[in-house]
């Protein structure tokens, strides 16, 4: 199989022409899976039948397995099945400013953080980059809407699935298909320091939005894996870095454990930690995982927490709970389908 959703239009082209067909075609089918978004190639109607049978292996897409509709904000979790029965979450936002969607970049996580149900069961697949374009494109078939803003935020970590993820991001941005705005994407990624250097050096104009969660190495040791690999100190110079490289300001993603990293104790230290950066923090209200019996601070700690760090100088928002009613926190739809 070739998977041609995947490919750039050069490389569809030396295929399509490999199977004795003239270069242009290679362009009308391009624009069918890039600006038509069609799920299947019985509907490039301007192609003939025989290229088509060529192509009907060569495609990939996903079904949509079950999704959960928020009655307070219309937020959407849709439940994907992939080709070999993997499932994956992606979660459709509807803001003032536009469509946002969340995307997930792996089937499972090995990054093991303790508060998030995407770890559970660990790291099953990279997912390809077609599979992460076909979230998007299966969204809007399925909404009727176009998507404004994407989030690689949703189950496993993007930078772990690096050549796969660079690849999506070249074909979502593309002139010749989608042609989203590099400015409209944002990339979590939970700290691969290495990865973060690797993909500042690509100069793109993409959001970094890193997984911090604590303010000092024993707590973040204690909820995060990844920090017994890298230091604070490591992971913040590497996001220096990526604001040299890139001028995009770092998101710091913050997400607020009762009893862990609350007290106006650690938003002290946090305060200390990023003073100075030309940063954002975005605090985030844990969303209660069964399986890790974490809970949110109450709403007075919580804003008092807020207060602390602006009086600190930092800028800092509380991320608006999309879907609470449906559970939109990453992993949790999966993970009762895949039990």
């Amino acid at each position: 199989m070739h998977d041609i959703r995947s490919m750039y239009l050069d490389e569809l082209t030396e295929y399509i022409t490999s199977l004795g067909e003239p270069r242009f075609r290679a362009k009308q089918v391009y624009e069918w899976l890039h600006k038509k978004h069609v799920k299947d190639v019985s509907e490039m109607t301007n192609i003939s039948k025989e290229l088509r049978e060529k192509l009907s292996h060569d495609l990939v897409s996903i079904e949509e397995e079950t999704r959960l509709t928020s009655a307070e904000d219309g937020t959407i979790k849709f439940l994907y099945r992939l080709g070999d029965g993997q499932m994956i979450e992606t979660v459709f936002m509807r803001y003032s400013y536009g469509n946002s969607l969340c995307i997930s970049s792996q089937a499972g996580c090995r990054m093991g953080c303790d508060f998030c149900a995407s770890g559970i069961g660990g790291l099953v697949r990279n997912l390809t980059a077609s599979e992460m374009l076909e979230q998007v494109y299966a969204s809007m078939r399925l909404t009727g809407e176009r998507i404004s803003n994407i989030v690689v935020m949703g189950t496993g970590e993007a930078l772990d699935n690096y050549d796969n993820f660079m690849r999506f991001l070249n074909l979502i941005t593309s002139k010749d298909g989608y042609n989203l705005s590099e400015r409209s994407i944002t990339v979590s990624s939970c700290g691969l320091v290495p990865m973060i250097r690797r993909f500042a050096d690509e100069k793109r104009s993409v959001t970094l939005a890193l997984s911090l969660h604590a303010a000092d190495d024993s707590v973040r040791k204690r909820i995060m894996p990844i920090a017994k690999s890298y230091s604070i100190a490591e992971t913040l110079d590497a996001c220096r870095y990526y604001f040299e490289k890139t001028g995009r300001r770092v998101t710091f993603e913050y997400c607020l454990i009762e009893g862990v990293n609350v007290s106006e104790e650690e938003g002290k230290k946090l305060a200390k930690l990023l003073a100075g950066m030309n940063c954002h923090v975005n605090l985030i209200p844990v969303n209660p995982v069964k399986e890790k019996g974490y809970s949110r601070g109450n709403r007075s700690e919580i804003d008092a927490f807020k207060n602390l760090l602006e009086k600190n100088q930092i800028n800092v928002t509380i991320r608006k709970g999309m879907g609470r009613d449906i559970d939109a926190a990453c992993g949790q739809l999966r993970r009762r389908y895949s039990i």
